[in-house]
């Protein structure tokens, strides 16, 4: 294992235990706590935390004292994976390789489990025992909720739902993605700089990354869900086709969104290099994030 790899593997091992931690004490109720959990400690890559906390450090930071904001954006990234699946939005029934939430707990714990999380996110954030200046929690604590919002990720289901059995343009599908998928990696980003107390080139440089980064991402996300194997994936295949949802792969074909995710995460790379050496794991992060199967 690359040392590069071990560092961001690191990052993911601290962010499971951090999660896990937080679920040790627990008032009763219902089935709420059991269904948050479910879909949490459910496996995922971590990438939106593990960008924020490597961030954090080659912008100077402490990634320890990143930890709840790392955390807080997962259980943001798992809330809306829940309500992505509901009847009422993508229809999913499976989810990591699992039943998703809905068809365990039922709709309504499903909702309220995802809405738990949303709210738990900020608990986590601006509890008193963090210790970082005041300044940068709560300048952290504003990009997540820009990103989550209608600004962000809820405002590009809506364009996702909306577009639904439409002919949306590659303007309007970049615009949409941008939203939904793009907003919280970046957002990822730009709040490990704001915690370390990053300068504005930093911050530039890696929201541009981070933006590069959350295309691709996607791009190969619309081609796994056509050559992909449901068994790898963790969720069904065709899904999109299913919707008649409008994707990069639709529009553009299967050769140039290859074409594409490759220039993608060679500008992704290149956002780096006021990092010098120091910006390595993200480079690798953006090139096994290119070369994915899951």
């Amino acid at each position: 294992m690359s040392g590069e790899m071990q560092q961001l593997d690191a990052h993911r091992l601290r962010v499971e235990e951090w999660l896990r931690d937080c679920f040790r004490e627990r008032e009763p109720r219902g089935d709420l706590y059991d269904a948050m959990y479910y879909s949490l400690m459910a496996g995922g890559k971590r990438i939106r935390p593990v960008l924020l906390l490597e961030t954090c450090r080659i912008c100077g930071g402490d990634p320890e004292t990143a930890l709840p904001f790392a955390g807080a954006i997962e259980m943001i990234h798992t809330y809306s994976l829940i309500h992505d699946d509901l009847p009422c939005m993508d229809d999913d029934d499976l989810r990591r390789g699992r039943p998703t939430n809905h068809k365990v707990y039922g709709e309504a714990t499903a909702v309220l489990a995802g809405d738990a999380l949303l709210t738990a996110a900020f608990e986590c954030m601006l509890d008193p025992s963090v210790s970082l200046p005041s300044e940068r929690v709560l300048d952290a604590a504003g990009v997540l909720a820009r990103a989550a919002g209608g600004r962000g990720m809820v405002g590009g289901q809506v364009l996702d739902m909306a577009g639904e059995g439409h002919s949306l343009c590659i303007h309007e599908v970049e615009e949409l993605q941008r939203l939904k998928t793009g907003a919280l990696i970046v957002a990822a980003a730009e709040m490990g700089c704001a915690l370390a107390g990053g300068s504005a080139e930093q911050r530039q440089a890696v929201c541009r990354y981070a933006g590069r980064l959350g295309l691709a991402f996607q791009i190969q996300d619309d081609i796994l869900d056509v050559v992909g194997d449901e068994a790898t994936l963790g969720k069904p295949v065709g899904s999109d086709a299913k919707s008649e949802k409008n994707t990069f792969v639709t529009l553009k074909g299967l050769d140039a969104c290859r074409e594409l995710v490759d220039k993608l995460t060679g500008e992704a790379v290149d956002a780096l290099s006021c990092f010098g050496a120091e910006g390595d794991g993200l480079r690798w992060l953006a090139q096994s994030l290119a070369g994915r199967e899951k």
